[in-house]
C-alpha cells in the first residue's frame, strides 16, 4: 500500500510543532516586556506555548502552526514562528525543508505587536 507524502503545509506544520513542543532546533526570543517579568514567569509562559494545541481558522488560518495567544496572570500574550534562511537575514524560501530554514520563535506581551 502506497504512502502518502505529507503536503508542503503538513511538513512545516509538523516542524512548527516540533520546534514549538521541544523548543530545540531553532531560536527563541523573549521581548524585553516579558523578560521583565523575571524568570520564574518566563519559564512558566514558556511552558504554555510548549502546550499550546488550540488552532483555528481565526488564529491559524494557513494551517501552519506558527501563532497562539493565551493569557496568564491577567495578561494577554502572543508567540509567533518566523522562517528563515540560514543567513538569518531572508525569509526562508522553502520552510518545509529543515535545511535550508532558521526557526525563530518569539514570545511577546500582546501590546508589544
Amino acid at each position: 500500500m502506497p504512502t502518502e507524502c505529507p503536503s508542503k503545509t503538513e511538513k512545516i506544520r509538523q516542524l512548527n510543532d516540533r520546534f514549538r513542543r521541544s523548543l530545540t532546533g531553532g531560536r527563541v526570543l523573549i521581548t524585553s516586556g516579558v523578560q521583565a517579568l523575571g524568570p520564574h514567569r518566563v519559564l512558566g509562559l514558556l511552558s504554555m506555548v510548549r502546550a499550546h494545541d488550540t488552532f483555528d481558522e481565526g488564529n491559524d488560518p494557513y494551517g501552519e502552526h506558527d501563532f497562539g495567544s493565551f493569557v496568564e496572570g491577567g495578561q494577554k500574550f502572543f508567540w509567533k514562528i518566523d522562517t528563515y534562511d540560514l543567513t538569518l537575514e531572508y525569509g526562508s524560501d522553502d520552510p518545509a525543508d529543515p535545511a535550508k530554514t532558521v526557526r525563530v520563535l518569539t514570545v511577546m506581551l500582546a501590546d508589544e505587536y
